[in-house]
Formats: C-alpha cells, structure tokens, sequence
C-alpha cells in the first residue's frame, strides 16, 4: 500500500523497532508541542496560544518538562498571565463561597463537605485541563484510527507490527478498547488473535531481559554476554507503564 502523508508518521514508529510505536509517537508529539509552547517560535508571545494556556493551564508533569526545557523567559511570560487569570476567578470563588454548615447536623455537613465545597471544584475543574495533554490527546485519536485503518487496509504494514516489539501495557489497552469501537466483528477476528500474540512474545521477551540483568550480578556471570539485559530496567518500565525512563531531560535547542 502506497503511503499517505497522515501514515507515515506511523508507519515511522513501527519501523523504529523500539518497545512502542504508541510511545514513539507520544514522545515526539509532546516534545514538539513544548517546542512550539515554548521554543524560538515564541508562540508564548501571540495573544491566542495565551488566552489558550491561561485558560487550560499545564498539569504537574508538563510544568516539570516546560522548567526543565530552558526557556526562562517563556515561562515566566506564560506564568504572568495565567496568574493574574487565576487570582480574578480565585477572587470571584472566594466571593461566592459558603461554607457547609448551620443548623445541619455533623454527618450532613460530613456528606456534604467534599460535594458542595466550590473551592474544591473549582481547584479540581483547574487541574483537570493541560494545554500540552489536551492537545496530544486529540493528535493521539487520530494516531490510534490510523492504525486501525492500516491494520484493515495494509498487509505489509500487519507484519511490520507481527514482527514488532509490541507495545506497552497503557497504549496496548487503549488499543484494545478502541479496536472493539472501531472495528467490526469479522475484523476483530483477526486482530485480536495477532495483538495478543505480539504482546505475549514480547512480554516474555521483556521479562526473560530482566532476569538475565538480574543474573549479571551473579558473579558466576560477570564475564558472560550481557545479551539484549543492559537497559532492561528502563525498557521494562515503559513496557509495564509506558514514556521513556531512561531519557535525557528535553531542552530547548537554542
């Protein structure tokens, strides 16, 4: 099947033979995102990628990646408006709010503390949007439609993928999950049992890497092949949960 500007990028994370395509990707899309949040584009100056950041604000994990990135300044121009956003709503809550209590009795004022508290649902509905996640989620849809339709529509990529290295636990069930929406009966037949089959061997692979690592430190072993065990811990981390543990921290290339 001839290739599409939509499949490569897909087709490019098989290809790369590492322990996941879904992660390939996931790491790529991310770390042009930060490029773009924040890198010599300076997208941070333009008025409506910052009425977008002050509005949906960055999870733990992405501040992290964005203070670990280098850009000072960009940061600190993101930082500046997404405060003075917050401190006007934190205002405007601290106005509104009321406090459960009264005449209600203890247990009432129990039940209704975590459920009634506007403070607390307005911190939550805060955390509950990233700029950075929201936006690799929807890329991320379009990724997994992708593969199902290469699945269906291209054997040469079917291989590519039976003599893979699989793919990680996290993007391995999502995968799953979308196949039994998007797919139907027949062609769940015949994907299921492929899938499953990838993920054994290479779960069995990844497992027989560990204990080789382990065995290394026997030192009845120490002049023996260290085999495919060397990075094993890091491997067998994003295998289990995804990302890339063992990656250098992401910088801004200035």
């Amino acid at each position: 099947m001839k290739e599409k500007l939509y499949t490569i990028p897909l087709n490019d994370a098989v290809d790369a033979n590492e322990e996941c395509p879904f992660c390939f990707i996931e790491r790529k899309v991310e770390q042009n995102l930060l490029d773009y949040v924040l890198g010599s584009c300076a997208s941070y100056m333009e008025s409506d990628t910052r009425d977008d950041t002050d509005r949906e604000g960055f999870c733990r994990a992405h501040l992290k990646k964005m203070f670990d990135y280098g850009n000072t300044l960009g940061s600190g121009w993101i930082l500046k408006t997404y405060y003075k956003k917050t401190l006007r709503e934190m205002e405007t809550e601290f106005k509104r709010f009321k406090p459960v209590g009264g005449k209600n009795t203890l247990m009432d004022r129990f039940k209704k503390s975590s459920a009634e508290n506007s403070i607390g649902q307005w911190v939550t509905q805060k955390e509950s949007t990233c700029y950075i996640c929201d936006r690799f989620g929807s890329e991320y849809e379009r990724y997994l439609d992708t593969f199902y339709y290469l699945f269906k529509n291209d054997p040469q990529f079917v291989e590519k993928v039976k003599k893979s290295k699989g793919f990680c636990l996290h993007h391995f069930g999502e995968m799953c999950t979308g196949a039994t929406a998007l797919m139907s009966d027949k062609e769940m037949e015949s994907f299921f049992p492929i899938i499953f089959e990838v993920m054994k061997t290479n779960m069995e692979r990844m497992s027989g890497d560990v204990d080789w690592l382990i065995e290394k430190f026997d030192y009845l072993n120490k002049d023996a092949d260290w085999k495919n065990s060397k990075d094993a811990v890091q491997r067998g981390m994003q295998k289990l949960r995804g990302g890339y543990p063992g990656d250098p921290v992401y910088k801004m290339n200035k």
